[in-house]
């Protein structure tokens, strides 16, 4: 497999969904210019809304969804292999999916990926979320092939549930997405350790755009995109401001990692205590 750059793009977010679009897409081509071949974008690009009334009324059917639109003609023409972070997607049933979408260069949905896992947390400073009121969880693991390799999706608090990226990993991923909103306080103590600790066990790449800065109701996201290798090497970190990160990935490294500490083949059957 050869050589390839990535990109993770790292935006704040407002609630105004064509201000985010053109923003992210400002990015998106500068990370093109750089040389990117696939670029990142992080969870909920085009619109960081706060309440269950205001998102579930910004949502769009996946047939009219205007930033999915913008970007699948930014892919076409950029001709980069897109990840668009994650949209909120007004569903059949009236619930919203917080999906992301992967497209080629012709500009063609080739995976969805809904998030499974939703964030219920209250934290110590009176901050508490419950996206499980907002949301409907996704029930399927997603892994698309790519020119180099296999990339395994996933959304932000999916990050916490190790078992699901070992079996992306187990099911042919040599990537994985962790596209993310990650709080400031959850961010400061838990990001780069988890990250680090997803591609170690999976020897897989973690590719992990962001929201940083304080958005619509309050609400703070941590920044700090990561590139980070099979070894646990992180390899480019955003910082705490908007703009993007890119670094030259070898999928030979995913190899090399997992013949080092071959662990994805170490598996055994144990009794519950």
């Amino acid at each position: 497999m050869t050589m390839f750059k990535v990109a993770c793009i790292q935006v704040n977010a407002g609630n105004e969904m064509d201000a985010n679009i053109q923003a992210a897409a400002g990015l998106v081509c500068d990370a093109r210019a750089a040389g990117a071949n696939l670029v990142l974008m992080p969870e909920n690009v085009s619109m960081m809304e706060w309440g269950k009334k205001n998102i579930v009324a910004k949502a769009m059917p996946e047939k009219d969804h205007k930033a999915l639109a913008a970007f699948r003609e930014l892919a076409r023409e950029t001709r980069l292999w897109l990840h668009c972070g994650s949209l909120a997607v007004l569903l059949e049933d009236g619930a919203v999916a917080n999906r992301t979408y992967f497209l080629d260069p012709r500009g063609d949905i080739v995976a969805r990926y809904d998030k499974i896992h939703m964030f219920d947390v209250d934290l110590d400073n009176g901050e508490s979320y419950r996206e499980s009121a907002t949301f409907k969880p996704g029930a399927d693991a997603v892994v698309v092939g790519t020119p180099w390799g296999k990339l395994g999706l996933s959304i932000c608090y999916d990050l916490r549930f190790p078992h699901f990226y070992r079996h992306l990993a187990k099911s042919g991923a040599d990537f994985l997405t962790v596209p993310a909103a990650f709080t400031r306080t959850t961010g400061r103590a838990h990001w780069h350790v988890l990250l680090r600790a997803r591609a170690i066990e999976t020897g897989c790449y973690v590719f992990a755009p962001a929201q940083c800065g304080e958005h619509v109701g309050g609400r703070q996201t941590f920044g700090h995109a990561l590139i980070v290798a099979p070894w646990g090497t992180i390899l480019a970190d955003a910082g705490e401001q908007p703009g993007f990160i890119i670094a030259e990935i070898d999928p030979a490294e995913v190899a090399a990692a997992r013949g080092k500490i071959p662990s994805l083949s170490h598996d055994r059957a144990f009794s519950a205590a």
